[in-house]
């Protein structure tokens, strides 16, 4: 106890969470004039400073904005205080000597911003806060000599670049929580752990509670780009801004529980719990140092440790290969072959372990295959698992079918499979992750909506395009994906569209024009009225989904739902068709796009859009030619023919302007869906009743 009691006492004096300096930095900006405390702007300004870090400190958020005074002389300011503080008098005792010190450092300059570990305080001349989408002044932390952030973890990461790939899943997450599941403050704290030879990263990400979703969402993306430019192999730092900043670290630096928690393996797996063992870990290197015994008591501790560890890879080794022989036996039996090397056979162990058990937390959602998680393999990989349903026969085709097709195809534009486990009842597909989720979650959503432009939504157009021309045409089979929605358009990192789901995916020899089914699958409103009517289905199919989807891109709004009406018409095709032909489709747009400047593009792709939804399978383009009306500004199109169901209007008139009556095959096509429901969100299996 002599030798050890010291030994505690001094690794807590030494590490990084009890000897850290407070971090502050500053940013004075005299190019906006000068003051004095006898003129205007100072008596404006000392009213100001008395105000904020009050106003700030009853806040609920803890953050206050105030402006005071007139023209030329009124005084905007802002006031933060860090998302994890709950005491009232931290937060006003923070701010308060941030005035103190700005005064002495900026001395009469009319712009000056404070950074502290826990708030932010900036005040102008200048009115920065009409204008929420301004971060300035932004600190580049990363080129700031060491001695000014003595806070941060100091040491290098042993591999830059992953690393710094773990920094941006971090900062990623923390994103995404923090501008659309944080209520009050737009405040996340995270935790990821990979595993023993990586140190646990704790981060935080923050925005000003004034700020829109979409505008906190635009905020953290901006710092997170920085973060790559900026980024020095470091295990720790920090991006700061007036609306929002962004920091990360190899010690738990923030108060309380964490709102997001990356890549934990076990149900006892907490921030507190790694946090303690990486101090623990340190204490028993420092002890070595001091005295023999220690290392001696150490040294056998790790022996064992190790040798257990040992033994247990050796049985987890053992038993991946007994759970891969059993996935290669059923592939056989299913006469599935592996497509190539990359197709990795998991054992269940591992990706139970990999999704904490199968966790709601992990949960991402549920398809009609079943439900979906995210997990982390061990070596960091962030991986989405399709999980079969239990006793689902339907389920079982769509996964064999899966794995038949989609295994063999590569494009940037469909999303990755990367292999499959079958252990008993246990059937998992493992795809790439994607951690913007899926197209309708954007373009559905009244606060998301606007984070796509149309600058984006034209990238997203053509990359469907892209990956639906190569089943068509380019791979190695021709394949008909049969349930193209919004839904299964995955996004990765960068908004990148991904084609999921081939369950329902169908092969086509080459001599093949169309093929028949007695058994239509897929998603009502985005059916080709042949296919669902008659069961028909060619590439055409696909084109017409792809023309609904490019309609619903454009307009914001579903084809079809529960409910859901446009004027005189019950889904969204008859309603833009109606506009096209009296010269009003701009009026279809998504009024939060708002680019009048890039309107010929968008009714361009409306047009497109038509063409792809006419009636008559013959007359819609092939994807081939659908990607060139769409990639060629310049060549003239061809006037659309209607879309089906056009004469499925809310009034009681039967007939549509062409004097067709409402007794057609289109009517057809819904009243022979038999049983469930029949919606834009969840696919439906029926059944084409024989004779009708």
């Amino acid at each position: 106890m002599v030798v050890v009691l010291p030994c505690l006492l001094f690794l807590f004096l030494t590490s990084p969470l009890a000897s850290a300096a407070a971090y502050s930095e500053y940013s004075c900006n005299g190019t906006t004039g000068n003051y004095t405390a006898s003129d205007a702007f100072g008596a404006n300004l000392a009213r100001l400073t008395t105000a904020l870090p009050i106003d700030a400190s009853i806040s609920p958020s803890l953050y206050a904005s105030v402006a005071i005074g007139a023209a030329p002389d009124r005084v905007f300011g802002l006031a933060l205080c860090r998302g994890d503080i709950t005491e009232a008098s931290t937060c006003s005792s923070c701010l308060n000597d941030a005035i103190r010190q700005l005064r002495v450092l900026c001395g009469g300059d009319r712009d000056a911003t404070f950074y502290h570990d826990l708030c932010t305080l900036r005040y102008s001349g200048d009115d920065f806060l009409a204008r929420p989408d301004d971060n300035s002044p932004v600190i580049n932390a990363m080129d700031m000599n060491a001695s000014t952030y003595a806070a941060w973890d100091s040491r290098n990461a042993t591999s830059r670049s992953f690393f710094l790939s773990l920094v941006g899943t971090l900062f990623g997450e923390m994103s995404m929580y923090g501008a659309f599941n944080s209520t009050q403050r737009r405040f996340a704290s995270a935790a990821m752990y990979i595993n023993a030879q990586l140190p646990t990263v704790y981060g935080l990400a923050q925005c000003t509670p004034d700020l829109s979703p979409g505008q906190c969402w635009h905020c953290f993306q901006g710092l997170q780009e920085q973060t790559r430019q900026w980024y020095d192999g470091r295990e720790g730092g920090r991006i700061l801004g007036v609306r929002c900043n962004i920091r990360y670290e190899g010690y738990q630096f923030y108060h309380g529980m964490t709102d997001v928690s990356i890549g934990f393996t076990g149900s006892s797996s907490t921030t507190g719990s790694n946090g303690s063992k990486h101090r623990k870990t340190l204490i028993i290197v420092l002890c070595v140092s001091i005295t023999v015994f220690c290392s001696m008591l150490v040294g056998c501790l790790l022996l064992i440790r190790r040798l257990r560890k040992g033994g247990g890879k050796t049985k987890l080794e053992q038993g991946h290969s007994r759970s891969s022989s059993k996935t290669e036996e059923a592939l056989k039996l299913w006469k599935i072959e592996e497509s190539s090397s990359e197709f990795t056979l998991y054992d269940f162990p591992e990706l139970a372990a990999a999704t904490d058990n199968f966790s709601d937390g992990n949960k991402l959602g549920r398809g009609g295959f079943g439900p979906v998680y995210k997990g982390v393999l061990p070596d960091g990989t962030e991986v989405a698992v399709k999980r079969l349903a239990a006793q689902s026969g339907q389920g079982l085709v769509e996964f064999k079918n899966e794995i038949q097709l989609i295994a063999k195809l590569q494009h940037t534009n469909l999303v990755k499979l990367l292999g499959c486990c079958v252990q008993e009842e246990e059937k998992m597909l493992v795809y790439e992750y994607m951690p913007n989720t899926s197209l309708d979650f954007f373009i559905f959503d009244q606060e998301r909506g606007p984070l796509l432009n149309w600058r984006k939504r034209r990238h997203i157009i053509e990359g469907i395009a892209q990956g639906l021309l190569y089943l068509h045409k380019h791979s190695r089979v021709r394949i008909i994906h049969r349930d193209m929605k919004a839904s299964n358009i995955l996004l990765d990192r960068d908004l990148n569209p991904k084609i999921s789901d081939f369950g329902m995916a169908r092969i086509f020899g080459s001599n093949m024009t169309e093929a028949n089914t007695n058994r239509v699958v897929g998603t009502y409103g985005y059916m080709a009225p042949e296919y669902a009517s008659e069961g028909i289905f060619s590439v055409k199919s696909d084109v017409f989904s792809f023309g609904v989807l490019l309609l619903e891109i454009v307009s914001g709004k579903r084809n079809s739902g529960h409910g859901q009406h446009y004027g005189d018409f019950v889904n969204l095709l008859g309603h833009a068709w109606q506009l096209w032909r009296e010269g009003r489709a701009f009026e279809l747009v998504d009024p939060t796009l708002g680019v009048r400047n890039e309107l010929t593009s968008i009714m361009r792709c409306i047009k497109v859009a038509l063409l792809c939804v006419q009636d008559n399978a013959n007359d819609r383009p092939t994807m081939t030619e659908a990607t060139a009306m769409l990639g060629n500004d310049g060549v003239p199109l061809p006037d659309p023919r209607r879309p089906p169901h056009f004469h499925l209007r809310v009034t009681s008139d039967d007939e549509d302007e062409d004097g067709v009556g409402g007794s057609g095959v289109r009517t057809r096509s819904s009243t022979h869906f038999t049983g469930g429901s029949c919606s834009t969100n969840d696919m439906t299996i029926s059944t084409i009743e024989e004779g009708r």
